[in-house]
Protein backbone atom coordinates (compact mmCIF):
# COMPACT_ATOMS: atom_id res chain seq x y z
CA UNK A 1 0.00 0.00 0.00
CA UNK A 2 1.35 3.57 -0.90
CA UNK A 3 1.05 6.53 1.64
CA UNK A 4 -1.57 8.49 -0.70
CA UNK A 5 -3.48 4.80 -0.38
CA UNK A 6 -2.88 4.73 3.56
CA UNK A 7 -4.34 8.31 3.84
CA UNK A 8 -7.27 7.20 1.64
CA UNK A 9 -8.13 4.49 3.58
CA UNK A 10 -8.26 6.44 6.84
CA UNK A 11 -10.43 9.20 5.18
CA UNK A 12 -12.60 7.09 4.42
CA UNK A 13 -13.00 5.23 7.35
CA UNK A 14 -13.04 8.21 9.11
CA UNK A 15 -15.99 9.26 7.33
CA UNK A 16 -17.92 6.12 6.50
CA UNK A 17 -17.27 4.03 9.10
CA UNK A 18 -15.20 0.60 10.09
CA UNK A 19 -12.84 3.08 12.16
CA UNK A 20 -10.96 2.03 14.60
CA UNK A 21 -12.22 4.26 17.37
CA UNK A 22 -15.92 4.38 17.04
CA UNK A 23 -18.53 5.42 14.41
CA UNK A 24 -17.20 7.28 11.84
CA UNK A 25 -18.88 10.91 10.82
CA UNK A 26 -21.49 9.79 8.65
CA UNK A 27 -22.52 7.14 10.87
CA UNK A 28 -22.78 9.62 14.04
CA UNK A 29 -25.13 11.98 11.96
CA UNK A 30 -27.57 8.73 10.85
CA UNK A 31 -31.18 9.39 12.41
CA UNK A 32 -29.98 13.09 12.95
CA UNK A 33 -33.24 15.04 12.35
CA UNK A 34 -33.12 19.12 10.98
CA UNK A 35 -34.86 19.85 14.81
CA UNK A 36 -32.44 17.55 16.82
CA UNK A 37 -29.52 19.76 14.35
CA UNK A 38 -30.18 22.83 15.05
CA UNK A 39 -31.02 22.60 18.88
CA UNK A 40 -27.85 24.84 20.13
CA UNK A 41 -26.96 22.94 23.63
CA UNK A 42 -25.17 25.89 24.76
CA UNK A 43 -25.50 28.97 24.15
CA UNK A 44 -21.93 29.38 23.14
CA UNK A 45 -21.80 26.39 21.63
CA UNK A 46 -22.33 24.95 17.74
CA UNK A 47 -25.05 23.11 17.23
CA UNK A 48 -24.42 19.48 14.85
CA UNK A 49 -26.01 21.86 11.88
CA UNK A 50 -23.48 24.21 12.26
CA UNK A 51 -20.67 21.71 12.84
CA UNK A 52 -21.65 19.77 9.15
CA UNK A 53 -21.30 23.16 7.55
CA UNK A 54 -18.03 23.53 8.98
CA UNK A 55 -16.68 20.37 7.93
CA UNK A 56 -17.61 20.38 4.99
CA UNK A 57 -16.13 24.10 4.43
CA UNK A 58 -12.90 22.51 5.41
CA UNK A 59 -12.95 19.72 3.53
CA UNK A 60 -13.47 21.96 0.63
CA UNK A 61 -11.01 24.28 1.58
CA UNK A 62 -8.25 21.32 1.94
CA UNK A 63 -9.48 19.83 -1.27
CA UNK A 64 -8.96 22.97 -3.20
CA UNK A 65 -5.18 23.76 -1.67
CA UNK A 66 -4.32 20.11 -2.59
CA UNK A 67 -5.67 21.21 -5.96
CA UNK A 68 -3.17 24.21 -6.02
CA UNK A 69 -5.67 27.47 -5.11
CA UNK A 70 -4.12 29.56 -3.31
CA UNK A 71 -6.59 30.73 -0.77
CA UNK A 72 -7.40 31.45 2.72
CA UNK A 73 -10.96 31.03 4.39
CA UNK A 74 -12.91 34.31 6.07
CA UNK A 75 -14.65 33.61 9.08
CA UNK A 76 -17.68 33.46 7.28
CA UNK A 77 -16.34 30.61 4.78
CA UNK A 78 -15.04 28.67 8.01
CA UNK A 79 -18.12 28.48 10.24
CA UNK A 80 -21.03 28.92 7.53
CA UNK A 81 -24.30 30.61 8.42
CA UNK A 82 -27.20 28.34 8.27
CA UNK A 83 -29.57 30.02 5.66
CA UNK A 84 -32.52 27.67 5.46
CA UNK A 85 -33.80 25.45 8.54
CA UNK A 86 -36.05 22.52 8.07
CA UNK A 87 -35.89 18.80 7.11
CA UNK A 88 -34.95 19.48 3.36
CA UNK A 89 -32.21 21.81 3.80
CA UNK A 90 -31.04 19.45 6.51
CA UNK A 91 -30.51 16.88 3.97
CA UNK A 92 -28.78 19.02 1.51
CA UNK A 93 -26.29 19.86 4.49
CA UNK A 94 -25.55 16.20 4.66
CA UNK A 95 -25.40 15.66 0.84
CA UNK A 96 -23.60 18.89 0.90
CA UNK A 97 -21.04 17.56 3.11
CA UNK A 98 -21.03 13.89 1.60
CA UNK A 99 -20.19 15.68 -1.61
CA UNK A 100 -17.39 17.71 -0.40
CA UNK A 101 -15.81 14.51 1.20
CA UNK A 102 -15.98 11.99 -1.84
CA UNK A 103 -14.74 15.03 -4.49
CA UNK A 104 -11.42 15.51 -1.48
CA UNK A 105 -11.15 11.51 -1.70
CA UNK A 106 -10.92 12.09 -5.52
CA UNK A 107 -8.43 14.74 -5.32
CA UNK A 108 -6.25 12.46 -3.03
CA UNK A 109 -6.79 9.57 -5.39
CA UNK A 110 -5.22 11.60 -7.99
CA UNK A 111 -2.08 12.56 -6.50
CA UNK A 112 1.22 11.21 -6.55
CA UNK A 113 3.61 10.40 -3.79
CA UNK A 114 5.82 12.97 -4.36
CA UNK A 115 2.90 15.52 -3.91
CA UNK A 116 2.84 14.98 -0.42
CA UNK A 117 6.13 16.62 0.65
CA UNK A 118 4.77 19.94 -1.45
CA UNK A 119 3.28 22.95 0.51
CA UNK A 120 0.20 24.22 -1.28
CA UNK A 121 0.54 27.46 0.11
CA UNK A 122 2.86 30.13 2.11
CA UNK A 123 2.10 28.54 5.28
CA UNK A 124 4.35 25.79 6.85
CA UNK A 125 2.30 22.32 6.45
CA UNK A 126 2.80 19.74 3.45
CA UNK A 127 0.13 18.39 1.65
CA UNK A 128 0.81 15.08 3.82
CA UNK A 129 0.18 17.25 6.72
CA UNK A 130 -3.04 18.79 5.73
CA UNK A 131 -4.26 15.17 4.87
CA UNK A 132 -3.86 14.12 7.76
CA UNK A 133 -4.74 17.33 9.41
CA UNK A 134 -8.69 17.02 8.13
CA UNK A 135 -9.05 13.45 8.90
CA UNK A 136 -8.29 14.35 12.14
CA UNK A 137 -10.80 17.53 11.97
CA UNK A 138 -13.42 15.28 11.05
CA UNK A 139 -13.15 12.67 14.19
CA UNK A 140 -12.85 15.71 16.31
CA UNK A 141 -16.48 16.89 15.27
CA UNK A 142 -17.72 13.55 15.09
CA UNK A 143 -17.39 12.92 18.75
CA UNK A 144 -18.54 16.60 19.54
CA UNK A 145 -21.81 15.82 17.83
CA UNK A 146 -21.79 12.35 19.52
CA UNK A 147 -21.90 14.47 22.54
CA UNK A 148 -24.37 17.15 21.59
CA UNK A 149 -26.78 13.87 20.48
CA UNK A 150 -26.89 12.49 24.03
Amino acid sequence: MTEVERILDQMHRGYYGNAWHGPSLSEVLQGVSARKAAVKPLKKAHNIWEIVLHVGACEDYVRRLVEGEKLSLTPEQDWPPIVKTGEKAWQKTLADLKKNHDDLEATVRSISEARLAENPTEGNQTVYQRLHGVIQHNLYHAGQIAIIRK
